[in-house]
């Protein structure tokens, strides 16, 4: 059989096929699809505490709302479901809904169900949760203290996993060496933030006990199983479907499994459809977000700067649960512990840590930044410490080129590579030399100019056996053995012999279609709208396994070499089919501009769709050892992937690209920000299939791990309050802050994988953040140690190093101060104002619940339990941020008619709040005058927004309160700063002097 004589599609940067679709609006995204009639909306009451016992759930009102079908609370929820898998042996049940603890802020406490989101949120306003605060840990090494609380009282303490590994003979290798060098490095939480978030379309069918589910879930699909068991239900009672498009994820949209399972329940106790759509503040506050990893990593180490052995101590921080695939981020790199260097021994200490966080899950590059992280500071600081170049130190530790497929200390077998060949390549069409050079200007300009070196092993494919590496050899025996990667593809040919092509990967941006139409036409000779590509996935309908999906880069080289395969497969059916219509031999037949003839004789030809529908219109015709010409599904999986050894070692992935990073930043003298003023990344992904794509793929990881570098962190409160709920404070990098990467490549294609591709599109969320840490470093401290460099660089961070700490104001703020404390955001202020009533007529009218609820800031009604206590109903909003309230007030130290102290608390869906204030009432000449003194704390969700708008919003909400009071009693503008602006333009109109 002869190759098609054309050029080959596959390798060129072919317009892209989605982009018509998604560039006119006319993509088909979870909030698209049509909906049954009457289906229901859904929405959550979350959690506003950290940490706290549920001590009664009511619903009466909210089950009498309009619209409202049902109120589903955990305990409804625990009848319907079972605990969901953990991954590890633990004593722990792991709920999609808080059953009778809270144990994150944003953790779902019930569910309301009515004809529209609009009466759904309104209703859920309405569910009064009664909360018992408990003391809460968000530090994972705090949370390993023997006297730190314990969120699940079963397990017994946080500590929910331990295992060491010892790999060659780690202990000789540090006993022997001259040096002996380590560091400590804390690795921040971040998440991916898609355009799209989380939806689930869930029916469940009360005759056949089954559901129907529609989520824009990403895999792996071995979640499947986890949803089918905690819904009791086999798995062929479970339909998981997903939308043909979504709009991003990174990963992220693994976490949406939770929401797949609440919906269903939902949907059968109402007896409806359901649709569920996140919004922005519940998917930045309640969806998964990458670990935080606090890391000792040590070396050992030869005078010239070869390490022989590592040593690990890792405390993995997987938040309130362990949900799976979790604790797939700490051991998915498990193979990978020594990158891309030589090192033959290795001791490992992993613990996995709960705390009073969302859940972590799948983020882009998973598991990969924070071991990159600690490897290449610490090649930083070996340099450092031993005097030396740190490019040598690098290129001494290097698998050499002749070693591959090279196994790793840990397991893993590293498939192909040349890493000297490809740094060297970099260091020269990158021009190194060049930003030395403007690194020595720099500084001889007394300017903050670094350089810095990240070397990434990238790896893709995941073999499905690494998470059990988190099970002892013996606890793996007992369970079987877990291992491949097995990935689907399904190429079919219609009766008019159109080609299409079905896979059971979901694409989330990647060009699955354009790819896949590129390896089937090039393999049938066919142009590429000849070919039609399907990318969602219906498990009824659909050939997958359980490690479909679109994760681990594991699109180019599993999915994309599968569907080659399948095509492969089918062309050489298709042409024996031929061979004997045009009396030639098999080896004969070509496959060329839609037709198939004889390579010898190109007149002797017949047109491609009458061969290859030949099996629909005349079967009968067939060679005997043809069979069907229909269609071809292929399930592949990599011999290379085994399970786990006896001995821990695991190949925890298939393909292992390359990546060599260099920087330059430079650091404002003045305002100490960083600013990456060249940034070059060599990438070898083995064979590349779509160049432009590539290339896309680079950029958008690079932007991503730009944001990791300087912006992005989740920031939690002492309490657990949740601080960075908007994307007012939990930022993103925008082209103003990405500059243009230079991109090269570097092809050593892999033996592994059909078409020699290897994964790319993490590697930059790897690579860059350490990268940018080691040249801000460099800037810093050019020699000598340098400053513990903690992610995201910020200027806030950087200006005590540069100008030491910033000195206490000479004058207090005068009037009102804003500070953070652990429970959320802390406030005081006074004020004044004088009204035309006397003391006793003011006296009478704090006493009167009709006086409050008209003063109180979006009051709907306040109730008078005793003469000093009253209960409220308020709507507060901050900024975007709006919810419902239940308040307590309470009048106490009553002194009639001259002072009292107002107090209140306050709970509700955004979080909660708290204050009191001292009132004075003076008699005047012309009245009363009022003098207030406050201090409030407002924690929780609400907390979220951050500096930026609740300090502003407190402060006006607060002195509103007291404002009000005074305007109720007979008038008086007060003197606090808003008055004192109000009557200054008051005196501007009337033309007064100021």
């Amino acid at each position: 059989m002869k190759d098609t004589a054309t050029e080959p599609l596959l390798g060129r940067s072919v317009e892209r096929i989605e982009d018509a679709a998604l560039v006119s609006g006319r993509g088909q995204f979870i909030d698209d699809l049509p909906v049954a009639t009457g289906t229901l909306a859904v929405a959550f009451v979350r959690a506003p505490h950290g940490h706290a016992d549920i001590k009664s759930v009511d619903v009466t009102a909210a089950t009498r709302a309009p619209g409202v079908a049902a109120v589903i609370t955990g305990q409804d929820v625990t009848r319907y479901i079972r605990s969901m898998t953990v991954g590890v042996k633990a004593n722990v049940e792991c709920w999609p809904i808080a059953v009778d603890r809270v144990r994150y802020v944003g953790e779902p406490v019930a569910m309301v169900v009515a004809t529209d989101r609009y009466l759904a949120e309104d209703a859920a306003d309405l569910v009064e949760v009664d909360y018992s605060p408990l003391t809460a840990v968000v530090d994972p090494v705090r949370a390993l203290a023997d006297d730190a609380p314990v969120l699940h009282q079963s397990l017994g303490s946080n500590l929910i996993n331990e295992r060491r590994f010892r790999y060659g003979d780690p202990e000789t290798a540090f006993d022997a060496a001259p040096h002996r060098i380590g560091i400590d490095v804390t690795y921040p939480r971040s998440a991916c933030t898609p355009i799209e978030t989380y939806g689930v379309i869930a029916r469940y069918e009360p005759g056949e006990d089954a559901y129907d589910i529609t989520a824009n879930f990403q895999g792996p699909f071995s979640i499947h199983a986890v949803v089918a068991r905690s819904l009791q239900v086999p798995g062929n009672r479970l339909r998981l479907r997903t939308p043909p498009d979504s709009g991003g994820s990174f990963g992220i949209k693994q976490g949406v499994f939770p929401y797949m399972i609440l919906s269903g329940v939902a949907a059968r106790i109402a007896g409806a459809p359901v649709k569920w759509i996140e919004d922005r503040l519940e998917h930045l506050s309640a969806s998964v977000s990458a670990t935080n990893r606090q890391t000792r990593i040590e070396a050992a180490v030869e005078a010239d700067g070869r390490i022989t052995a590592l040593d690990w101590d890792q405390i993995e921080d997987c938040g309130a649960h362990l949900r799976a695939p979790e604790p797939a981020t700490l051991y998915r790199m498990h193979g990978n512990m020594t990158g891309a260097y030589d090192i033959a021994n290795v001791a490992i200490r992993n613990r996995v840590v709960l705390t009073n966080k969302t859940p972590t899950g799948l983020n882009r590059g998973f598991g990969g930044p924070q071991i990159y992280f600690a490897l290449e500071r610490l090649m930083d600081t070996i340099a450092r410490q031993l005097g030396l170049d740190r490019l040598d130190v690098i290129r001494r530790n290097l698998v050499p080129a002749d070693a591959f497929p090279y196994r790793t200390a840990t397991g893993a077998l590293l498939d192909s590579g040349d890493y000297a060949a490809a740094m060297a390549r970099a260091v020269d069409e990158g021009g190194l030399a060049e930003l030395y050079a403007r690194r020595d200007t720099a500084r001889a300009e007394g300017r903050r100019y670094g350089i810095g070196f990240a070397c990434v092993v990238e790896p893709s494919v995941s073999n499905m056996g690494y998470i059990t590496t988190v099970l002892s050899s013996e606890e793996r025996a007992k369970a079987g053995p877990k291992n491949g990667a097995q990935a689907t593809a399904t190429v079919a040919i219609d009766p008019l012999g159109s080609v299409t092509v079905k896979v059971a990967s979901v694409p989330q941006g990647q060009g699955h279609r354009t790819v896949l139409a590129q390896v089937v036409a090039d393999k049938f000779g066919l142009p590429l709208d000849a070919v039609r590509v399907l990318a969602d996935v219906d498990t009824m309908r659909d050939a997958w396994s359980i490690a479909s999906g679109n994760y681990a880069s594991r699109f180019a080289p599993a999915v994309a070499g599968a569907t080659e395969i399948a095509a492969t497969r089918l062309r050489d059916k298709l042409a024996k089919v031929a061979a004997s219509q045009l009396n030639i031999g098999a080896s004969d037949v070509t496959f060329d501009a839609g037709r198939i003839g004889a390579a010898q004789n190109p007149d002797n030809s017949l047109s491609f769709a009458r061969v290859a529908a030949t099996a629909h219109w005349s079967p009968g015709t067939l060679p005997d050892d043809v069979g069907q010409t229909l269609r071809e599904t292929v399930f592949w999986t990599p011999p290379e992937l085994e399970a786990p050894t006896a001995d821990d070692g695991i190949n925890s992935s298939l393909c292992h690209g390359f990546i060599f990073d260099f920087c330059g930043i430079e650091i404002d003298p003045d305002t100490a920000e960083p600013r990456i003023d060249r940034y070059v990344t060599m990438h070898d992904c083995g064979r590349i299939l779509h160049p432009a794509m590539v290339d896309g793929q680079v950029r958008g990881g690079f932007a991503q791990a730009v944001g990791a570098a300087f912006l992005e962190e989740y920031a939690y409160g002492e309490d657990g309050s949740f601080r960075s709920g908007t994307l007012a404070d939990y930022l993103l990098p925008t082209v103003m802050e990405v500059p243009e990467p230079v991109i090269l490549h570097h092809e050593t294609p892999s033996p592994f994988t059909p078409l020699g591709a290897k994964g790319v599109g993490e590697g930059n969320c790897m690579s860059t953040p350490v990268c940018i840490a080691n040249a801000v470093a460099d800037a810093l401290a050019p020699e000598g140690d340098a400053p513990n460099i903690v992610l995201p660089v910020t200027a806030a961070k950087l200006a005590p190093l540069i100008h030491g700490e910033e000195p206490e104001p000479k004058e207090p703020v005068p009037e009102t101060k804003a500070e953070a404390t652990s429970g959320g955001r802390k406030l005081t202020g006074e004020g004044r104002a004088l009204v035309q009533a006397s003391r006793e007529d003011v006296w009478k009218m704090l006493l009167d619940p009709a006086t409050l609820d008209a003063i109180i800031p979006g009051s709907h009604g306040v109730q008078k339990v005793d003469e000093t206590r009253f209960k409220a109903d308020v709507t507060l909003g901050v900024g975007p941020v709006r919810g419902r309230y239940k308040a307590d007030i309470e009048l106490s130290d009553l002194d009639p008619p001259n002072a009292v102290t107002l107090s209140g608390q306050a709970v509700g869906a955004l979080g909660t709040g708290g204050g009191h204030g001292r009132v004075t009432l003076t008699d005047t000449g012309d009245g009363t005058e009022i003098t207030y003194r406050y201090e409030a704390e407002i924690g929780g969700k609400v907390a979220s927004v951050g500096g930026r708008l609740l300090d502003g919003a407190a402060k006006v909400v607060i002195g509103e309160f007291f404002r009000a009071l005074a305007r109720h009693c007979g008038g008086g503008a007060g003197n606090g700063p808003i008055a004192r602006l109000r009557g200054l333009l008051n005196r501007i109109a009337k033309g007064g002097r100021t």
